[in-house]
């Protein structure tokens, strides 16, 4: 694989960032489609199973909190 770098402005830049939070991005030529950019649906799944088996392994450790716990934490900062 060769060594390539491309400049790209801020613009596009923050499209890219957008394809990597599941954004899909049209490229435009005089205002006609060519070419569309989308995440790496691989990639995403395997980053959610790692979230997903990180959470379990937290809540294990965790252990279940006590239900006058929970209810204090939703009610905190409302204003009724």
């Amino acid at each position: 694989m060769s060594s390539r770098m491309r400049d790209v402005d801020a613009s596009e830049a923050g499209q890219m960032l957008e394809v990597e939070r599941g954004v899909t991005v049209r490229i435009l030529r005089d205002g006609r489609p060519i070419a569309r950019l989308i995440a790496d649906q691989d990639a995403r799944r395997a980053e959610a199973a790692e979230a997903i088996t990180r959470l379990k392994a937290l809540r294990e450790e965790m252990g279940k909190a006590p239900l006058d716990e929970v209810l204090a934490s939703i009610h905190e900062g409302r204003k009724y």
